[in-house]
């Protein structure tokens, strides 16, 4: 992952002034926030994080092929 240090804040910080990690995101697209000099929190938007938690539709399907092909003595068994 490719960091900003432009986007980089500390946690007293980002506790002190939650509008300045607002400002960061909507310029940036993200915040990360430093617990004792360690990346710790990422701050993103919300539309954002939803796209990182679903896989697109080709992935799944060929995921699922893969499944079904490694497992079909299986299913075969299963379905007597």
């Amino acid at each position: 992952m490719t960091v900003n240090t432009n986007t980089l804040v500390s946690i007293t910080e980002a506790n002190q002034n939650f509008s300045k990690i607002a400002r960061i995101v909507d310029e940036n697209g993200s915040a990360i926030i430093l617990k004792n000099n360690v990346p710790r929190y990422i701050i993103m938007e919300f539309p954002e994080a939803e796209k990182l938690q679903t896989a697109p539709d080709e992935d799944v399907q060929t995921i699922s092929q893969r499944l079904i092909a490694k497992n079909l003595q299986a299913y075969k068994e299963l379905a007597k």
